[in-house]
Formats: structure tokens, sequence, C-alpha cells
């Protein structure tokens, strides 16, 4: 197990960053946090428009669940592929070229008329947002002082949330109050798209990134005009080394791709299943308005968010990652056990899961920029993201067959099991990088754990 590690003195004694190096710091976590909302807002509102749709273009079965997975899909392959280009050509042309491909994506779904049209842009929605977990999260870290990396790298995740919340309400409203198309309710990401997009124009290039090429005076540039002097000295350890896909499968780096993917995995399946089929399965618990219960966990999921944003440089990361998944899986082992008991203790146990969930997911947004070196860190997210979403498509696959079969008791007994075998792989690989600087924290695990 890794003992936690107490801080770099020099580190908490930084000087707090002057005003123009903030502006920009909380600008680019803005950009970066609006891929994150545009991706939470497609995937929040499929579901609430899927009868409609398969009624409107005549959706077989098998239609209705490949559209259904297009953006998993998407997102799936273009984790690695845009962080291997963001490694290999730079941050900053594809943090621009990503939103683009997904501005014209969005706008799209306005025309589609065919089954097989929203499949491909809605696959390729997917391919730009997947890219963009991959290439903003390490832009970010790599700009961040280490006093504040955590905070910002989980409002990613804050973002995400609130973005699937959004459009879970907001196309719900437009559904029911005034019977928009749902060519409509699907095209509204058109819009945050157009507004981030139009913000990242004219962002710089990571310094890391480009010392790390061997550009060192133009990285030095950068990183005087938006980055802290302790920053700046850190980055003076910097290697240049090749972009390689395989350097994440060797024995430096093997342990931190697998405790990142199944960190990331062992939190999101559980979630996404629960996420999704949460009207159905708080009605078959006895809660007779299971749409109003499912938007209430979704605000206690964005409360978890918030509440690990501001938690996560006070308490550090080990604090957040590993109670919080124990509550978790006690709280589904509950669920499991008490199905038949009253639906308002069924309720507060969903809450206590939703925001313990809330609290460990977040660090998906942190980890993954940090424990990789600068050559890898695109490529390690990338992975990871892909890895993630095997777990998102499973969860939403599995459970509704889950619960026909097995029944809810079964099912979520299965969803503690990942819960819990989430939390021993983090008490025994989990690093504490609170307070490091991003060159100590991405270090292979057993030197991060000894420092």
């Amino acid at each position: 197990m890794n003992p936690p590690v107490t801080p770099a003195p020099a580190l908490e004694s930084q000087p707090v960053l002057d005003p123009q190096k903030r502006r920009f710091l909380y600008k680019l976590t803005a950009v970066i946090s609006g891929g994150m909302f545009i991706d939470g807002f497609i995937l929040g509102g499929i579901g609430l428009v899927m009868p409609t749709m398969t009624a409107d273009l005549g959706l077989s079965l098998t239609w209705q669940g490949l559209i259904g997975a297009s953006a998993l899909i998407g997102i799936f392959l273009g984790g690695p592929l845009g962080g291997y280009l963001a490694d290999k050509i730079g941050r900053k042309p594809m943090f621009v070229v990503d939103l683009a491909i997904f501005l014209v994506g969005s706008a799209a779904q306005f025309f589609v008329a065919e089954a097989w049209h929203l499949f491909v842009i809605r696959l390729l929605m997917g391919l730009a947002i997947g890219a963009d977990y991959a290439i903003g999260w390490p832009l970010l870290a790599e700009f961040s002082p280490a006093k504040l990396r955590g905070k910002l790298l989980a409002a990613q995740e804050v973002a995400w949330y609130i973005g699937y919340l959004g459009s879970y309400a907001l196309g719900y409203y437009m559904a029911s109050a005034i019977d928009a198309d749902w060519r409509i309710i699907l095209g509204m990401s058109t819009v945050p798209s157009l507004i981030v997009f139009l913000l990242r124009l004219g962002t710089p290039e990571s310094p890391r990134w480009l010392i790390s090429k061997g550009r060192v005076d133009e990285g030095m540039a950068v990183a005087r005009e938006y980055m802290e002097e302790a920053e700046i000295r850190d980055m003076e350890s910097e290697k240049r080394q090749a972009t390689s896909f395989r350097r994440l499968f060797s024995r430096e780096y093997r342990n931190s791709t697998i405790f990142i993917c199944m960190f990331w995995f062992c939190n999101v399946t559980p979630y996404f299943a629960i996420a999704t089929f949460a009207p159905i399965v708080l009605e078959s618990l006895g809660v007779e308005d299971g749409l109003s219960g499912a938007l209430l966990l979704n605000g206690v999921v964005v409360a978890g968010a918030v509440a690990a944003m501001f938690l996560v440089e006070r308490v550090g990361r080990r604090m957040l990652a590993i109670p919080p998944m124990w509550t978790s899986a006690v709280a589904l082992v509950a669920i499991g056990l008490l199905a038949h008991v009253s639906p308002l203790v069924i309720l507060a146990c969903f809450v206590t899961f939703s925001f313990a969930n809330a609290l460990s997911t977040a660090l998906t947004g942190v980890y993954p920029g940090e424990i990789f070196p600068t050559e890898i860190r695109g490529a390690g997210v990338g992975f990871a993201t892909a890895f993630s979403r095997i777990g998102a498509a499973a969860g939403t696959f599995i459970l509704p067959l889950s619960v026909d079969g097995l029944g809810v008791g079964a099912t979520m007994m299965i969803a503690a099991g990942i819960c819990v075998l989430g939390a021993v792989i983090s008490q025994y690989l989990a690093p504490e990088t609170k307070g490091l600087s991003l060159n100590e924290a991405s270090a292979p695990l057993g030197k991060v754990a000894s420092r």
C-alpha cells in the first residue's frame, strides 16, 4: 500500500499567480471544461429522444442499440487516436481540430433523414470528444501549478455532470412542454460547441510538450508568459523522448496504466448502468416517480463532483479515491439486501451511492493527467478513456438484461462487487500526488510512493 506523501515545502510556499496568468489559467480550464460539458450533453439526451426517434425513423432494435452506443464507440476509438496525435504533433492543433469536427457533427444532426446518418454523425462526434479527453487534460495539467492542478482537473468532471444533467432536463422540457422535434433536441449541442470552438482559437502550445520535442526556447518563452517560476523550474527536468504507445506497458509505467484503467472502469461501470436506467430501477423498487428520482440523483452527483473539486487539494487524492468507493459498495449492497423495504430507504441508498461515486469519479479527471510523463501523457489518457468506455458500454448494455434475468437485488450486488474491486486496486496502487510537481507526480508509481 502506498503511504501518503508529504507535499514538497517549496511548492506549498509558492506565491499567488499574478492576475494575467490566473486569467489565462481559468480561461484554459473553462474551454477544456467546455469539451467535457459537451460530452455529458450528447450522452444525456439520447435516451430521452429514443422513443420518438424510433417511431419517426422506423428503427429496429439493432439500430436503436447502434445509435445509442455510437458516441461511446467513437469515444473508445477517438481517445487513443487523439492522444497519440496530441503527443506526436502537439496539443494546440488537435485542441481546435477536434472541436471543429464536433461542431460540424452537432449541426448535421438537424438534417438527419436515415438511421445510418445519425449513427455515422454521432460516431464522428464521439471520435472528436474522445480525442478531447486525451488532448485537454494533458494540456491543462501541463500549464497548472501544483497547488491548483487537482482542483482544476477535477472541475472537468463537474462540467461533464452538469452537461449530462442539463441535457437530460432540457431535453425532457423540450419534448414534453413544447413538443420539440428530436432533431432539434439533439442538435442543441451546436450552441455550446460553437462557443467553445471560438474560445479555443489562439490557445498556446504546451511548453512541456515543446521542450519534450527539443524546442526548448519556444517552450520556455511560452512558460515565462503563462506559468509560475516553480513550474518553470520543474520543466528543466523534462527529457526529450519519442512518443511510443508501447511505453504505457513498459516495466516503468505498466502499473500506472493498470491502475488508471481499472480505477476509471470501476467508477463509471456502475454509474452509467444506474444513471441510464435510474427511472426503471427506482420504479421497480417502489419509488413511484422514477423520473423525478433520477433527476434528484443526477443533482446529487453534481454536488458530489463539486465537493470533490474543493476537497482534492485539502484531503489529497487517496482520501477521495478509496473511502468513497467502499461507501459506494456498501450502499449498493444495502439496496440489494433491502430491495423490498421502504422506497425512501432505497432512495436514500441511491443518494448515498451517487454522492460517494461522484467523489471518487472526480479523480478520473485528475489522475490520468498526472501519472504519465509528457511524451505519453496524451496516449495514456486516451487509452484509459477507451478502457473506461468498455465499462460504460457494458454497464449500459448489461444492466437491463441483468435486472430482467437476475433481479434488481443480484444486479446491485454485482455492481457493488465492481466497486469493491476498484477500492482494493486503489488501496494498493493509487499514488498520493497532492502538492507534487508534475514531473514528480508522473514518476513510475513506486517512485511516487517513496517520495
